[in-house]
């Protein structure tokens, strides 16, 4: 009876403006959400969840000369907090450089080869290579190094082929064994060495920081200013242009890797945010018309709402009819926001296949519908509620 009598004033157009506007919003905010997380997702299988620099300051012509202060190219302790305390920096660490003579002898493909080498260290948890190969203690009868890709394609592009020798490849280099002599201090020792990776993160030759410390010690010369001349910076939100300006305004010098992934993600995170905003809108103008709509169906009926709350019909009662009509359009809305969502994700989920990503899970479609519309529905029924107590009085 109660239905029959609300049904009657009921706007067919009021109704069917909210759910198409409701619908395009909520479906422009999920295919942003569901766009940024599947973008994220190529970052995460590239094997790169972050990206690093390395920072160093510019070497005055002075400098080279060797008339510059030798301690113009370090970083101090201040600085070093300095960039540490910027929110697009995750973790600083430090290159520490050998202070010492050394040099690398190899016998391959019957040669004899030899040449002048220098080592850097940084923290190991910077380090892409099998922790289980990187390690350096006092039993130690080796000594791991690390050495950049480029370094390699050098060696078989540029002087492999003008030498005729011949070229190698990752896992053949790691088994030539080196012979590494280091003098300085008054100490002369020669060790075994090996490659045991190669890294497309960091450009230098790298043995582990705890034979760094102990060579230095050894053959360096303690008189030296030891402060870091390079810093490596593993960054929280790469591609951020807070970056490049502090870079700029500090008046250093930076590389970094070949990925831009990092930058990828920022930029379409951006894009997404802005996409999503203009869904949030929508959605948030489709709400006030629905509350609107509720508003002038209880104004059309104000005076059956009145007329059954005297024949002894609860107010809750009453409300019930447009708590359901609330439910049903926004379980409708819900229902079809997803699905969109879902097909117009498949434009992109082949292009992400070809990349190592399988996407992600529909759960990021559907978990942020469940919560955004089960906002709006406890938003609605509440004003709804407060609108017909009102008009019951």
């Amino acid at each position: 009876m109660i239905s029959a009598l609300l049904r009657k004033n009921i706007s067919i157009w009021q109704l069917a403006a909210y759910t198409i506007a409701c619908l395009t919003g909520l479906s422009i905010l999920l295919i942003s959400i569901t766009f940024f997380a599947d973008i994220r997702s190529v970052h995460e299988a590239s094997g790169r969840t972050s990206d690093y620099i390395t920072l160093s300051k510019p070497v005055t012509l002075l400098a080279a000369l060797g008339h510059g202060k030798s301690d113009s190219n370090s970083f101090t302790g201040e600085e070093i907090d300095s960039l540490a305390s910027q929110p697009w920096v995750a973790r600083v660490g430090e290159f520490t450089s050998a202070d010492f003579n050394i040099s690398a002898s190899v016998e391959f493909a019957g040669r004899g080869l030899s040449t002048a080498l220098f080592f850097e260290s940084l923290p190991d948890e910077f380090i892409d290579v099998d922790p289980d190969l990187w390690s350096f203690g006092s039993s130690s009868t080796e000594i791991p190094i690390m050495v950049p890709r480029d370094y390699l394609a050098l060696y078989n592009f540029g002087f492999a082929a003008s030498r005729g020798m011949p070229r190698l490849s990752e896992d053949l280099i790691k088994q030539i064994p080196l012979r590494i002599a280091m003098s300085g201090n008054g100490n002369f020792d020669i060790m075994p060495a090996r490659i045991v990776g190669l890294s497309s993160r960091i450009n230098t030759i790298a043995v582990p920081d705890s034979f760094m410390r102990a060579a230095n010690d050894r053959y360096g010369d303690s008189r030296n200013d030891r402060r870091p001349t390079r810093l490596i910076v593993e960054l929280s939100s790469p591609g951020d242009p807070a970056i490049a300006r502090w870079i700029a305004d500090n008046n250093l010098e930076s590389s970094s890797g070949k990925s831009t992934s990092g930058q990828t993600v920022y930029i379409a995170g951006i894009a997404s945010a802005v996409i999503g905003s203009i869904g949030m809108v929508i959605a948030v103008l489709s709400v006030l018309i629905l509350l609107m709509s509720i508003f002038l169906l209880v104004q059309k009926s104000s005076d059956k709402i009145r007329n059954l709350t005297l024949l002894g019909y609860r107010r809750s009662q009453v409300a019930s009819f447009y708590y359901r009509l609330i439910v049903v359009i926004n379980g409708v809305v819900t229902v079809a926001a997803t699905v969109i969502c879902l097909g117009v994700s498949q434009l992109w989920t082949g292009a992400l296949g070809d990349l190592g990503a399988n996407g992600v899970s529909c759960a990021y479609a559907i978990i942020p519908a469940i919560v955004i519309m089960g906002s709006v529905t406890a938003v609605s029924i509440a004003s709804c509620r407060k609108i017909i107590n009102k008009t019951a009085r």
